[in-house]
């Protein structure tokens, strides 16, 4: 979601980074080949969104940054807990991916308090951000994830994680290092995305350990294709539909 070489600004914000386990090993080949089939299509849609469209081209404004904080904290709030409960649905035939779960949830549980004193770096207020709803498509995301994670053992949502992950390891940091160069923030304003490269890039390590460990057969291939197809375009439309 593990490729973390640095890329320049303009490369970042305007054009994707090669697929997540393009490497992968021979054993989970075509689950590679067609997740990165997924991703590319996530890359070419988010080319089209408007606010990544102005980072791009560098006519984005402080408002348009403020408007992005705020409609991704309604859903990154929700992240933690729609872990914890894929957890819970792991039966003890799949404890190596209850455990990663309950690691992983653990991990991000603190993450939007990350966002929010972005927020309030750049001015927002933290009542109003705190009483905010989430947009069209956060409402979607989040509905389909703990829908999900509701299923008897979910092993599709590796597929969910190859693309939220993935979005943190390999556009994150370019994002923020854009906002930076545009509006001359400083970098505790960009702290959650700068973060995510890192962290995301770890967690993508485990991912790609998982999905090339052998335990992966043919059916819970599928699940995770789909589930990365739905999510996809779902966190799209989360970036689409600011606001609303």
């Amino acid at each position: 979601m593990t490729d973390t070489t640095t890329t320049t600004t303009a490369d970042a914000t305007t054009s994707g980074s090669a697929a997540p386990l393009a490497d992968a090993g021979a054993d989970a080949g075509t689950l590679a080949d067609r997740l990165a089939e997924v991703w590319i299509e996530l890359e070419e849609r988010l080319d089209q969104v408007p606010i990544l469209q102005r980072l791009a081209d560098g006519t984005v404004t402080i408002r348009d940054y403020e408007r992005l904080l705020f409609n991704l904290r309604q859903q990154v709030v929700d992240g933690s807990p729609w872990i914890s409960r894929a957890a819970s649905n792991f039966d003890i035939e799949h404890f190596t991916l209850r455990a990663a779960a309950i690691k992983h949830a653990e991990e991000e549980h603190r993450d939007y308090l990350m966002l929010e004193r972005d927020y309030v770096a750049i001015g927002g207020s933290l009542d109003e951000l705190r009483s905010g709803r989430k947009n069209l498509g956060s409402e979607a995301l989040s509905g389909y994830m703990f829908h999900y994670a509701d299923q008897p053992n979910p092993v599709g949502l590796l597929g969910a994680m190859f693309i939220i992950e993935g979005l943190g390891a390999k556009r994150a940091a370019g994002w923020a290092a854009r906002f930076q160069e545009v509006l001359g923030l400083a970098d505790n304003q960009v702290h959650f995305m700068q973060y995510h490269q890192e962290a995301d890039g770890a967690h993508t390590g485990d991912l790609e350990a998982i999905l090339t460990s052998g335990i992966i057969d043919d059916a819970a291939a599928d699940e995770i294709v789909r589930c990365a197809q739905v999510v996809a375009r779902l966190y799209a439309l989360q970036l689409e539909e600011l606001d609303r």
